[in-house]
């Protein structure tokens, strides 16, 4: 992927991601949309592995019993930068009962995220995209993932319970976080 890292303009380096079959070709559909699947056919969140920017591992067997929301995000994406305060905030408080973000840094160069990731306080995981990672998620977004901020959800039992698309206020992310919380209980 570090020829990716060469390419300067972020449209081409978008399509050229787009077409390997990694992810996103836009920022954000013209709405949000929230999409809940059906819960008598309950679909356990996908597993993953990686290594966050900050050097701690993160898998979805480090985060068994525990409600967290992956989300789909970059530092050029106006509608991703709109929500991280909101983010941010949620995560200081509800980081106590056992919920985490997780932030999945599309199309980004390491340097740049570390710089991002300091300017905006983020204080949960990020890791860098791997087609590993998309293609444990993409299968659960109706089309794939197509959009930047995707976020999905999953309760302290392992369930994927939705998934967003877009940009999202606290009061969506606070909803969400809690009905992953209650639902694990």
């Amino acid at each position: 992927m570090n020829f990716l890292k060469r390419i300067s303009n972020t449209s081409a380096r978008a399509l050229l991601v787009a077409a390997l079959g990694m992810v996103m070709v836009a920022c954000q559909p013209d709405k949000a949309e929230t999409a809940r699947p059906d819960p008598v056919n309950a679909v356990m969140a996908p597993s993953f592995s990686a290594t966050a920017l900050d050097g701690s591992q993160v898998s979805s067997a480090d985060l068994e019993g525990k409600a967290y929301i992956v989300n789909f995000f970059a530092s050029y994406c106006p509608p991703c930068r709109n929500e991280l305060p909101d983010m941010v905030r949620l995560q200081a408080e509800y980081a106590d009962q056992g919920f985490t973000f997780i932030g999945i840094a599309v199309n980004e160069d390491r340097d740049r995220m570390n710089a991002f990731i300091e300017e905006m306080g983020i204080n949960y995981p990020v890791v860098m995209v791997t087609q590993e990672i998309v293609d444990a998620y993409n299968r659960y977004a109706d089309g794939g993932i197509k959009y930047i901020p995707t976020s999905f959800v999953i309760d302290a039992d392992g369930v994927l319970g939705s998934y967003v698309v877009g940009e999202q206020s606290y009061e969506v992310f606070k909803e969400l976080i809690v009905e992953a919380i209650e639902a694990g209980r």
